[in-house]
């Protein structure tokens, strides 16, 4: 701790010693501010890109609707095996079948259950696996199309917007980088036809 006060204080001395005059390192540190204060720092709202990129408005919706159909498929079977296995309890608990027959009934339900169980899982594995290549896919044009916009090095730095606390909307590239995005992903289309 000391080390790092007297570090700060022989600075601080070694500024204010010079009177007017500049240090090399204060000169360094101003010119460094004002090279870092304009083009060379960009953002992009990488959400808003991939939301409103043709990639995501042709495949995106596609997948995620065909994501909520298998849902809303998967809950309908549940709802339909919880209320067969709840007829049979009705069923047993008056008296209106034998106990052989409720267990029969019961083994036929619990191998509908591990077959839907089975079923289910093997396409959530789909599901999993074709939303782990359209987001690979997103993301790849996402970073080419960023390298493309700063191919001639107009930027050092380029962030996305979500770690963003304030910056001045002149340094915002989205929408380059959304028009790169659709431009790069209609030449895949193309050359994949």
């Amino acid at each position: 701790m000391k080390k790092i006060l007297f570090a700060a204080f022989a600075a601080a001395v070694a500024l204010t010693s010079c009177g007017n005059r500049e240090t090399p390192a204060a000169e360094s540190v101003a010119a460094e501010t004002q090279t870092v204060a304009g083009g060379d720092l960009a953002y992009v709202q990488v959400e808003a890109v991939l939301a409103q990129s043709d990639l995501y408005l042709s495949e995106g919706k596609a997948l995620q609707e065909k994501t909520e159909k298998t849902q809303r498929s998967w809950a309908q079977r549940e709802q339909s095996l919880q209320s067969e296995a709840a007829r049979l309890q009705e069923k047993y608990q008056k008296g209106l079948i034998t106990s052989f027959d409720a267990q029969n009934e019961q083994k036929k339900i619990e191998q509908k259950i591990q077959n839907y169980q089975a079923s289910a899982q093997k396409e959530a594995q789909t599901l999993d696996e074709e939303n782990f290549v359209f987001t690979n896919r997103a993301q790849d044009l996402l970073r080419r199309a960023v390298q493309e916009v700063n191919a001639g090095g107009k930027y050092r730095m380029i962030v996305d917007a979500k770690a963003l606390l304030d910056a001045d909307t002149t340094l915002n590239i989205t929408s380059a980088v959304l028009a790169k995005v659709n431009e790069l992903y209609a030449a895949e289309k193309k050359s994949a036809k």
